[in-house]
């Protein structure tokens, strides 16, 4: 991929973590591109010191109305990577310093304020009766359904990213690129997958999609995992996209955000990289596109939509990979990842505007103000709504 040349005005920072080696900050590269999400260059993140500079708010024709459902605080308390954890019955999220919240998903009403008791790196994961969040000193806390303690483990670095939760099994990531499957019944590891990272990683926190018993998770240098859920077999390992470039900044083609699974396929997209989509059986390549992202992925029964890393959002044939539409309104405004809304799409910029988008040709339909804090990863679809967790709220918001 051609990288843009050296220039201070359009460098932007972004945290790298060097496998065995401490967090560290870069500047003045404009190989790491001239766009990245609002959570990465946020000054919620405690390195950044900058504040990003936004572009207006575009306008628009309204065809729908966009709407907050609930607000629930949880405080000036969760960074990058937190995300709500969704289940058939309640919405889950975590704080910072260990606040444990869950909500009706419908009401916003609170059915759960506990704390485990540390401060926690990793968000949290969910299923009907266990809880498992983790802490950066590599421990892995799990709790049942009224946040009463059940049991801990420890894993070989800290927790990076929300765990995963499905039958019987707790998935954990840690940032060295290890991928742990715990017992939720007792803690017990089950299984770990390792994969070598390059020496130069983007610091994220992806973690993984589970179905039909099966988990897909992306690593770092371009790959994606087609793993068996309840023994950590490798069913098998695809290129997303691979390294290229003379110097480390320019071979950085992790998988930064959460892979997208249907019935026949599964897609998943790299920073400086590509998106591409794989027959989930055999992981053989479908199609791929050289569109990098950060801000993630999001798929309907007919397209793929893309945060790319320019900031624009766009729309592809999932079944081919042609591009349909795009929409570059919001490049200055920092969009998330996209978030699939019943007939809309959905985007949360870095002031907290969600901004809904016509799914068949990409045109601005839309607009909620919320709290005005930047997305902490990119939104879930609960329903028709998008959730999502700030520096300070946990926020449903619809369109009709």
């Amino acid at each position: 991929m051609k990288t843009p040349p050296v220039s201070s005005q359009n460098v932007r920072r972004v945290a790298l973590a060097s496998c065995g080696a401490a967090l560290m900050l870069l500047g003045g590269c404009a190989s790491l591109s001239t766009w990245l999400p609002s959570w990465v260059t946020s000054p919620s993140w405690p390195w950044s010191r900058d504040t990003p500079k936004l572009g207006p708010l575009p306008t628009f024709e309204a065809k729908t109305t966009a709407r907050m459902n609930w607000q629930v605080p949880l405080g000036n308390k969760a960074s990058a990577g937190f995300a709500p954890a969704v289940t058939a019955d309640a919405i889950y999220a975590a704080s910072l310093d260990g606040e444990l919240v869950s909500v009706d998903s419908a009401t916003g009403r609170q059915t759960l304020r506990g704390a485990a008791g540390k401060r926690l790196s990793g968000g949290i994961g969910a299923d009907a009766g266990v809880l498992v969040v983790g802490t950066d000193k590599a421990e892995v806390l799990a709790f049942d359904a009224s946040g009463k303690p059940l049991w801990e483990a420890k894993v070989s670095s800290e927790v990076a990213g929300p765990p995963r939760i499905a039958e019987g099994t707790a998935v954990v990531w840690s940032l060295d690129g290890r991928i742990f499957g715990f017992s939720t019944a007792d803690g017990s590891r089950k299984w770990v997958v390792q994969r070598t990272s390059p020496p130069l990683i983007v610091r994220r926190f992806p973690g993984g999609i589970i179905t039909r018993g099966g988990l897909f998770a992306g690593t770092a240098g371009g790959k994606l995992l087609a793993i068996d859920l309840s023994n950590g077999a490798v069913g098998w390992e695809a290129n997303v996209s691979s390294p290229k470039g003379s110097t480390e900044l320019e071979r950085l083609v992790d998988i930064t955000s959460l892979p997208v699974v249907d019935s026949r396929e599964v897609c998943a997209a790299s920073y400086l990289g590509r998106v591409a989509c794989f027959d989930i059986t055999r992981g053989s390549i479908i199609w791929s596109r050289d569109f990098g992202s950060l801000g993630g992925i999001a798929l309907d029964n007919r397209y793929l939509y893309i945060t790319d890393d320019k900031g624009s959002i766009q729309a592809l044939d999932k079944t081919t990979g042609a591009s349909v539409w795009k929409q570059d309104k919001l490049m200055q405004r920092f969009p998330s990842g996209p978030v699939v809304m019943g007939d809309y799409l959905g985007v949360v910029d870095a002031e907290g505007y969600l901004h809904v988008l016509d799914r068949s040709d990409g045109q601005l339909v839309g607009r909620a103000a919320t709290d005005g804090k930047l997305p902490l990863s990119q939104p879930v679809a609960v329903g028709d709504a998008a959730v999502w967790q700030s520096a300070s709220n946990l926020i449903s918001v619809s369109a009709n």
